[in-house]
């Protein structure tokens, strides 16, 4: 059995807060992931068992490779649909805040979010919590947002009556966030949970290929270019960079997700310990987003916060720089040399 993760206070304030709601929205970060829209779409499928109607409202686009999810088309992106967006904010009494743990990861959708005179409830994994709510569920030592979504609903009584849309972007969720539960999934209850949504007729192996095998011709040739042209290893300190530039997103045709999950290949070098990516935006100037994964005890979270104006989780983290990718790679090269002294361990 699972432990409970909401005080018997919390559990009362949530169960009337959702009881109460007319207009309910749930949000997520910008740019998306598994988790973020695992956990989105897995939360409103159980309001909707309450008899509640809640809007997902993302910030902007996401990945192709989550489109196949259930329900992904009743998604409403802020980016396209502003206006209607703002109106829904300014109409709702309940807002939920999943897999961020700041305004600021909501991007251009900030203002509109803080400003909102709907209650705000958070509920998220990453550490360092200031998003202004009424209850906060905030726990870094899980897996994802996804898991804590469903140790919610499994506390709250509403497993039992749920359906597949519940339980696969549940285990979307928890998939993408652990990397195919290859890290930060050593916790025994996280199998019992997958154990529990398999009860409910999912295909593990079918949403593992829709997500990880689902890419392009295009998608596939950019692994073998970053691979070949782009890495840089450092050997003696275990770890490499890598940088993708405006012009190779744009020969290789990349659409968003396209570089998902190449930042940890170069993890398959023996003994490596630390991998860096950085990626040029395709639309705004001196815009550079970072992705790090490391093994064992290397803390690339405490890296992504000190260099990248990031954070995350001890081995895989991310952030953002707001300069050329040429000063990115100096940053990337410097925060390397800043912890020689771990990574040769």
């Amino acid at each position: 059995m699972l432990n409970n993760i909401l005080s018997e206070e919390q559990e009362n304030l949530l169960r009337g807060l959702i009881a109460e709601a007319q207009n309910i929205i749930i949000t997520c970060h910008q740019n998306a992931d598994g988790d973020a829209i695992g956990s989105s779409l897995g939360w409103a499928e159980y309001l909707k068992m309450q008899g509640k109607e809640a809007t997902v409202i993302v910030p902007d686009q996401y990945p192709d490779y989550l489109h196949w999810l259930p329900n992904t088309d009743k998604i409403l992106r802020y980016d396209k649909h502003r206006e209607k967006a703002d109106l829904l904010f300014k109409i709702a009494d309940l807002v939920f805040c999943l897999d961020y743990n700041t305004p600021s990861r909501v991007d251009e959708m900030k203002e509109t979010l803080v400003s909102t005179p709907a209650k705000r409830v958070l509920i998220d994994h990453h550490l360092g919590p200031d998003v202004p709510a009424v209850l906060t569920v905030s726990h870094p030592e899980m897996s994802s947002t996804s898991e804590l979504v469903f140790r919610i609903v499994w506390q709250l009584g509403g497993f039992e009556q749920l359906s597949r849309h519940f339980a696969t972007p549940v285990y979307c969720g928890m998939m993408t966030d652990t990397g195919g539960f290859t890290y930060n999934s050593s916790n025994p209850a996280i199998f019992y949970i997958i154990s529990q949504l398999l009860t409910k007729g999912i295909n593990k192996d079918r949403i593992y290929r829709n997500v990880y095998h689902n890419f392009s011709e295009d998608r596939l040739r950019l692994t073998g270019f970053v691979m070949l042209e782009r890495l840089v290893v450092d050997n003696q300190r275990h770890a490499s960079y890598y940088a993708l530039r405006r012009e190779d997103l744009k020969r290789f045709h990349f659409v968003k997700g396209d570089a998902e999950g190449l930042v940890n290949m170069p993890l398959q070098i023996k003994g490596h310990r630390l991998s860096i990516s950085m990626r040029e935006d395709t639309d705004k100037e001196n815009l550079v987003w970072v992705s790090l994964r490391s093994v064992d005890d290397f803390p690339c979270n405490k890296m992504a916060a000190e260099f990248f104006n990031g954070g995350g989780h001890l081995n895989a983290s991310g952030g953002r720089l707001n300069c050329s990718i040429d000063e990115a790679i100096k940053v990337a090269q410097q925060a390397i040399e800043a912890y020689d002294e771990l990574l040769r361990r």
